[in-house]
């Protein structure tokens, strides 16, 4: 228990904060003298004019999602949604005053209304309508079950996307592990399986590969030479969560639920709801748009983006208006997560502006020195280097765009990619789907199946813990898969 009261608390955080936000405008302004007369001739944020400390908000903001919950955690409860505004301020801020009040509004805008607000969206319509499907019934969490859970979620994941068979299948997994007394290793085990390896053979299973598809790639590409990778890490993510979940529940021994309820489902014909979904989203990638609603200077809605996000919401209001109030309280529905994800991913997709706009600046941006590593002395590519960049970078930042920086760097064609370089496009999907795991930021559905989670009572692991999970186990998995194949 704390010795410091939480309002307390806020106001001794808040003078450090303010003070490294006044370093950080100084540090900014002195270290980019020229950079806001060359921005004056255009809207658009210019990598290649960017040094460094501009991504220490981003830093900050994650820093804060891993410490804050562990040194002030009634601070955090209260004040998460104020922490993520703070850190966005102090990008926007040194941005105005460095580029102008027109650039600095443009850049942000841009972002909100062309990547947060259809990311939210989504999430909100496979949120809610997973939250009124209940699946009925008396499930005892053995170890047979639980891998049983883990299979289905993992070929779910590349049918339905990974969001879609996250928010479907968790809460009946957590229902079925109540009367465990061990049950994070099969959350965290979810979260590599179900919310991102299981996605990595279809456009429809994560976003990046979804990117791919809308450049060109074939729909069936991944499925076709994936497939090796993902069977691999799966076979042996299954066997080494079966033994672990063996052990532990030969130690808790071996308890088991009495039950006689029949299985069922509720809710059921939010499956069709949840097909809508999918089926939108193929839909504003299959229907090339060329009209658009324009918003603010060139930043527009495609008409085929407006019909799929419309259809989303309607969707959601579907399933809130036509699912039983008793399915979603039997289900232990709540709004919570979706409003944390809301709220944390608006202030991470404002910080990371400048170290996505850097990444795309390529060889003339500060990280320069990473991205020459992705070619080779003889001018090839480095497939190797190619899985680790796209994938470390994936781990902490928005995976979509950083696929497309690396997918533009190997040369930006489908085809030639394909058909050419089969290994490079290889390492750059799975980099990008796979190590989405090796973080609770690297994909959405992480942070939402353990917000759930510890609405369940699980107390799962910090934001440092999960990575100690990751690098025991993930990391020397992928070292694995790029010795063999890349």
């Amino acid at each position: 228990m704390s010795l410091v009261s939480p309002p307390s608390l806020g106001r001794r955080a808040l003078r450090p904060a303010a003070f490294c936000a006044a370093a950080l405008v100084s540090a900014l302004l002195t270290t980019t003298p020229a950079i806001a007369s060359e921005a004056a001739h255009g809207l658009h944020l210019d990598g290649s004019l960017l040094s460094w400390p501009w991504t220490l908000p981003f830093a900050g903001m994650l820093l804060s999602i891993a410490l804050f919950p562990l040194l002030a955690p009634h601070f955090w409860e209260r004040h998460f949604g104020k922490t993520a505004i703070f850190w966005s301020l102090a990008f926007l801020l040194p941005a105005t005053a460095a580029f102008g009040p027109a650039l600095a509004f443009y850049t942000a805008f841009h972002t909100i209304i062309s990547e947060y607000v259809p990311f939210i969206i989504l999430l909100l319509a496979l949120f809610a309508i997973a939250g009124g499907i209940r699946v009925k019934g008396s499930l005892c969490g053995t170890p047979k079950l639980n891998t049983t859970f883990l299979v289905v979620g993992a070929v779910l994941a590349s049918l339905m996307g990974t969001t879609g068979a996250s928010m479907l299948l968790i809460r009946p997994f957590l229902r079925a592990t109540a009367h465990r007394r061990h049950r994070v290793h099969n959350v965290v085990f979810f979260i590599f399986l179900v919310s991102n390896i299981g996605g990595s053979l279809t456009p429809l299973g994560d976003p990046p590969l979804f990117l791919g598809f809308l450049k060109g790639v074939d729909f069936f590409w991944t499925t076709a030479h994936v497939w090796p990778q993902t069977l691999l890490l799966t076979v042996v993510l299954l066997a080494l969560h079966h033994v672990i979940d063996w052990r532990l529940f030969v130690k808790e021994g071996r308890p088991v639920i009495a039950g006689d309820e029949k299985l069922g489902l509720e809710g059921s014909f939010n499956f069709l709801l949840l097909g809508g979904v999918v089926g939108l989203v193929l839909l504003s990638g299959l229907w090339r748009s060329e009209g658009a609603l324009t918003i603010y200077a060139d930043i527009s809605y495609l008409h085929s983006n407006l019909v799929r996000d419309a259809g989303l919401l309607a969707l959601t209001w579907l399933t809130v208006a036509l699912t039983p109030k008793a399915v979603r309280r039997d289900n232990q529905f709540t709004w919570g997560p979706i409003k944390e994800v809301a709220k944390l991913f608006f202030g991470i997709f404002l910080t990371m502006i400048p170290a996505i706009a850097i990444l795309q600046a390529g060889l003339d941006g500060a990280l320069r020195p990473l991205i020459a590593l992705v070619t080779a002395p003889d001018g090839q590519p480095a497939n190797f280097a190619y899985f680790w960049l796209t994938g470390a970078l994936s781990s902490f930042l928005d995976n979509a765009p950083t696929y497309l920086v690396f997918f533009n760097t190997a040369g930006g064609s489908a085809q030639t990619l394909m058909d050419v370089l089969p290994q490079t496009l290889s390492a750059i999907s799975c980099g990008a789907v796979f190590m989405g795991a090796n973080s609770y930021i690297g994909n959405a559905p992480n942070f939402m199946v353990r917000s759930i989670a510890e609405e369940r009572g699980v107390r799962m692991p910090s934001f440092f813990g999960y990575l100690g999970w990751s690098c025991c186990i993930l990391v020397p998995l992928f070292l694995i898969v790029s010795l063999i194949f890349y």
